[in-house]
């Protein structure tokens, strides 16, 4: 069941860095991680920066993958983000929190629902 959730992690992220870069995104960085986390892709929306949370879920039994995002994962996130712009950004770049929620069909790997949501956090 693991293995099955990683497999399925690793495509909603694919698909969420094909899905922003057809917007015009430019990827920076995928799975980008340090001592406070991960982040899963951060990317250039023109001049911002944003860094983007990926979720993805089999089914809506337990809630839509938007809804999966607790208060601890944004606070670990904006953590993550503040080390990332210590430490790899010229400071006074513009940035955002950005989500894109993939849902799959249950039991499959095909996409059901792709969310893109700017600003999210």
């Amino acid at each position: 069941m693991e293995g099955n959730r990683k497999q399925l992690g690793a495509l909603a992220e694919k698909l969420a860095a094909d899905h922003l870069q057809r917007k015009g995104y430019k990827i920076l960085v995928r799975n980008y991680r340090c001592r406070y986390g991960e982040i899963d892709v951060i990317a250039l929306d023109g001049r911002t920066l944003v860094f983007v949370e990926v979720r993805a879920k089999g089914s809506t039994g337990f809630g839509t993958p938007q809804e999966s995002i607790t208060h601890q994962k944004r606070l670990k996130v904006r953590e993550v983000a503040r080390h990332y712009l210590t430490n790899e950004v010229q400071k006074g770049s513009f940035c955002r929190f950005d989500v894109v929620a993939v849902q799959f069909e249950a039991g499959g790997r095909k996409v059901k629902e792709l969310e893109h949501i700017e600003n999210a956090f």
